[in-house]
């Protein structure tokens, strides 16, 4: 059986680990909130960007590389990870639904290339000797384009110039602050385009073609963009799910060992007192 002085001990030390605990619980609920309003106000941009590419899609014949389906030789995968862990599940989920999908549909490291986004993702494959061909690591709570943009660029160049044939993007949906959705999308080629619902009436200037080629990489690199600050909108979710449960558990625990104290303290009085009569009634 433990000492009273081991018990409290354990006390003690959960004791500063749920202060810990609950201290970057507050912190990253302060991030999510931030994440999550920067995220909601991407969408009417990107859905704006979307009415406009797809509009001049439906109504020109430009052939466009970004527009054909062509036979795939390599995948590209951009999957989206924090820099840091005790974010409960949300790095493993989303790189095992990714490892799953690699392992399902490719036989070897020529078929696919990983763009890793985030510490975890990057250590994950490279640990694997899984072909990372890009990776960003160290990006702020709250990215801005630009600290994205060299990535997404080159990402989109790599299709444009065929060392990719399909590109996919792998993170976490926010879906609210206790739900994370695991999310894979298509991003290239681009193929769910429709501008039949488009109410809009546009002038071009020079002409579509033209704005079409600028449009088109702008459009996909605003994609990465949006899955990047969505990702980073359930990553604070779930670090501070993670630390709120965290914190829960130390609760309980210092609980169960204040009661084991209390048992062990009452018990070395009552054999304190029991040693203290029979001693008097030796005497006597």
């Amino acid at each position: 059986m433990a000492s009273l002085r081991d018990i409290k001990h354990r006390i003690d030390s959960t004791s500063k680990m749920k202060k810990i605990t609950k201290a970057m619980e507050m912190v990253s609920a302060s991030k999510m909130s931030k994440a999550e309003q920067n995220a909601k106000q991407f969408v009417p941009y990107s859905e704006k960007m979307q009415e406009v590419v797809a509009s001049i899609a439906a109504h020109t014949d430009a052939d466009h590389p970004m527009l054909q389906k062509r036979e795939v030789k390599k995948t590209g995968y951009l999957v989206v990870t924090s820099d840091r862990g005790l974010a409960g599940a949300y790095n493993s989920s989303v790189l095992k639904s990714l490892y799953q999908t690699i392992q399902k549909r490719h036989k070897s490291t020529d078929e696919y290339a990983v763009i890793a986004v985030g510490r975890m993702g990057y250590d994950f494959f490279l640990k694997r000797n899984m072909p990372v061909v890009k990776s960003i690591i160290g990006l702020p709570d709250q990215p801005d384009f630009a600290d994205i943009k060299e990535l997404a660029s080159e990402t989109v160049q790599m299709f444009s110039d065929g060392e990719i044939d399909e590109l996919n993007i792998y993170y976490n949906h926010y879906v609210s602050a206790i739900s994370q959705q695991v999310t894979n999308k298509k991003l290239l080629p681009i193929t769910d385009m429709d501008g039949s619902s488009s109410s809009s009436q546009y002038e071009y200037e020079p002409d579509e073609e033209k704005i079409l080629e600028v449009l088109l990489p702008q459009y996909a690199e605003s994609l990465i963009y949006g899955a990047l600050l969505d990702g980073k909108a359930s990553e604070h979710a779930a670090r501070m799910t993670a630390m709120r449960s965290a914190t829960d558990n130390a609760t309980e625990l210092i609980d169960g060992l204040t009661l084991s104290y209390n048992r062990a303290r009452q018990a070395a009085i009552t054999q304190e007192i029991t040693e203290i009569v029979g001693g008097v009634a030796a005497l006597e």
